[in-house]
């Protein structure tokens, strides 16, 4: 049957209840006794389709754009209470020492619904370029103090996604919690003391299977480790080739120590916490590399899946990133160099938070700093490979490599 909200335009006003293929005539009577919804009831359309007020409007001096303003950023606010709501599901599935596989795909659909409402919004808030400089200064005077910078929700999202309290711009040389009351303030606090999407990701990663050394099986990462020394070895022979040019050989060179500097920075635990302590890298060591271990294996069954959120989650990031870019865009156009209506120095700030302070997984897009040329990835031993191929009830747990 034809869905009574979303049918080919006539609205149904009768629900039935089913009973074993049939339909129970007491819920019937229920339903033309009044305790049936019509589609407006359902969703209260009387309250959501009344909320646009134009303040221009009120003070007899109507802007047209400025009901588009309020819609576009009405529904912003809809879309960070959906994201917050699936981004809750994911995180409680995570928050266990064992992630049970059955439950992975569900953590690869709700990042896929999230990654999805997050490219809407990034073309959605692009509408407002179809309003005119002039005309959002006609009422942009009835904004003030009114600020985007007070969107409890989006700083909500921010915090379980796990934007660090460190890394933020400071508003106004202020505290981002400066401009919510009490109440607000406890819903912030919460989420702070809450255990954020990247601590989760950082726990689930440090039980990646196979990645450290059992009694039968070295583990990946010294494989990795002589795997690189061997890159790097070969790389150290092309350069003192005899037969390169001067130029050619001091470019070799010159790649070789690069190259073999940025290996040592993962290799050696002490420079990836000095990374760490310098505020370049959020993912500890063994998380990072049993991030690295799902980049070679992606092919494997077992790690199919968490290829795929790892994938999401640099997805978030990145369109993140393209939100706040466009939204800076915007400010600038309508604004250029004004004050924000909420006291901050408007483009400027906003341009100070597209930037890496800003990504929750930096960590993951700077893999490919580590990777090495198929021929050199280390080969996983028969057993490794059996585990990898098969699909047991425990996701990235070390239990799952001695048993």
């Amino acid at each position: 049957m034809a869905c009574p909200y979303m049918g080919g335009g006539e609205l149904t006003h009768r629900v039935t209840f089913m009973e074993g293929g049939e339909e129970s005539q007491q819920g019937v009577n229920k339903v033309e006794m009044g305790f049936g919804q019509t589609y407006p009831e359902y969703l209260q359309l009387d309250k959501i389709l009344t909320a646009q007020k134009l303040k221009s409007e009120a003070d007899g001096q109507r802007v047209d754009d400025e009901h588009l303003f309020i819609v576009i950023h009405q529904a912003h606010e809809l879309w960070f209470k959906q994201i917050i709501f699936d981004l809750d599901i994911v995180r409680k599935l995570l928050n266990n020492t064992i992630v049970d596989e059955t439950k992975t795909l569900k953590i690869v659909s709700g990042l896929d619904r999230i990654v999805k409402i997050l490219s809407l919004l990034t073309e959605q808030i692009t509408l407002l370029d179809t309003m005119s400089p002039l005309d959002f200064v006609d009422f942009r005077k009835y904004l003030t103090p009114a600020s985007g910078f007070q969107s409890l929700q989006f700083r909500v999202l921010e915090n379980k996604l796990g934007v660090k309290q460190e890394r933020r711009i400071k508003y106004n040389a202020q505290h981002y919690k400066n401009v919510f009351n009490d109440e607000d303030l406890k819903a912030l606090n919460t989420t702070e003391e809450e255990k954020s999407l990247l601590t989760l990701i950082e726990s689930w990663l440090e039980r990646t299977p196979g990645l450290k050394s059992t009694s039968e099986d070295e583990g990946f990462w010294i494989k990795y480790e002589n795997s690189v020394n061997r890159y790097l070895s070969d790389l150290a022979k092309q350069a003192a080739d005899p037969s390169n040019t001067e130029e050619i050989s001091r470019q070799l060179t010159a790649e070789y120590h690069k190259t073999s500097d940025a290996f040592q920075s993962i290799l050696d635990p002490r420079q990836h916490e000095q990374h760490i302590r310098n505020g370049n890298r959020l993912l500890s060591h063994d998380a990072t590399k049993g991030a690295m271990m799902i980049y070679f294996y992606r092919d494997m069954p077992r790690f199919s899946q968490p290829y795929q959120i790892l994938t999401f989650l640099m997805d978030i990031d990145s369109l993140f990133t393209k939100w706040r870019y466009n939204h800076v865009l915007l400010v600038q156009r309508m604004l250029g160099a004004k004050q924000g209506t909420g006291g901050s120095s408007g483009y400027m700030y906003l341009r100070s938070t597209v930037s890496d302070r800003y990504k929750v997984f930096l960590d993951l897009f700077n893999l490919s700093t580590w990777l090495i040329p198929r021929e050199y990835i280390p080969m996983l031993s028969p057993r490794m490979v059996k585990t990898l191929s098969e699909h047991s009830n425990l996701s990235h747990s070390q239990s799952s490599e001695s048993e």
